[in-house]
């Protein structure tokens, strides 16, 4: 940890934003976070720091670019300087096109957190803003299944909180340069192949053109509402389709994605449905084709067997 005390600047709006987010979070006195080194986890890491916590920053190398080792380790040492603990966690991610590659960089990024941050039983907070729930909304609503990021989770085993979800990254941006602190761009965040990007970049942008507004503070908002009633109507899994066919449609539906999530499975909209249908519409079908979440192209089906559904690999 350095022996330097940081400077924080007496006029920093952008700043006062990300440490109002963190002190609404009523987080313990040391955390983890992860930090890639881009504005959005600098100005969490600074936020953490400047409000007095003791803070482990876990800068993860996915080893998916040039030189993504040497992005780390610049990371780490930015976090050193801004008062922290820091350590590099080198992981595996293997993925066949740009969406695939994602999602599993994703898990292997949690489970690393999650590793790493066990030892001192410590949450994770990620930083996650209100332009990346608005994102989630529509990347959830294309898929079948609107949802949102609740402030507190568990994802691949990790206890992640969420300080900066109501902070925007115009916010984020502005605290870095407050700060005076050099934020790394990641070349895919320019990349319009991830559906994210292109989210970001073209069809938000043209939403808030056609409402004549902006648009992410309505879609996060909704987004923190789906997340809101996951949690309410949060219903255990079971694998009993007779238990299943007689509960509320909204309960079965969460049921069966809890139940998939235990199991490894994506979850979506469609599978969720077809795999409700082996419960409520049974009449000797075949089983649901379904795809892990934990090994990229791995193909699964769902199959009715002796009343119970039950998880078999794919042929």
């Amino acid at each position: 940890m350095s022996s330097k005390k940081p400077f924080w600047p007496r006029v920093s709006p952008h700043f006062l934003a990300c440490r109002r987010g963190v002190r609404a979070a009523s987080l313990n006195r040391t955390v983890a976070v992860g930090l890639s080194g881009g504005a959005d986890s600098l100005a969490l890491l600074a936020a953490l720091v400047a409000e007095g916590h003791d803070v482990l920053a876990l800068c993860v190398d996915h080893r998916l670019q040039e030189g993504s080792r040497a992005q780390a380790e610049r990371a780490a040492e930015q976090a050193r300087e801004l008062g922290a603990r820091a350590r590099v966690l080198s992981v595996e991610a293997d993925g066949a096109g740009p969406e695939s590659m994602e999602a599993a960089a994703r898990v292997a990024r949690y489970r690393a957190l999650a590793a790493a941050s066990a030892a001192e039983e410590l949450e994770v907070a990620v930083a996650h803003t209100a332009d990346d729930q608005a994102e989630t909304l529509l990347l959830g609503a294309l898929r079948g299944r609107v949802t949102g990021m609740n402030e507190r989770s568990e994802v691949e085993g990790a206890r992640v909180v969420r300080p900066l979800l109501g902070v925007r990254r115009a916010d984020t941006e502005g605290a870095c340069a407050e700060l005076g602190l050099s934020a790394w761009q990641d070349p895919q965040n320019a990349d319009t192949n991830f559906r994210r990007v292109a989210l970001r970049r073209e069809v938000i942008p043209q939403l808030s053109r056609i409402i004549g507004g902006d648009v992410v503070p309505a879609l996060a908002q909704a987004a923190g509402d789906a997340a809101l009633d996951d949690a309410t109507l949060r219903t255990p899994p079971t694998t009993d389709c007779a238990a299943l066919a007689a509960m509320a449609e909204p309960r079965r539906r969460r049921a069966i994605a809890a139940w998939l999530v235990s199991e490894g499975v994506e979850v979506t909209r469609r599978a969720v449905g077809d795999v409700g249908k082996l419960c409520t519409h049974w009449h000797g079908q075949g089983p649901v084709a379904v795809r892990s979440a934990r090994q990229v192209g791995q193909r699964l089906e769902v199959a009715r067997i002796g009343g119970k559904l039950a998880l078999l690999s794919g042929h």
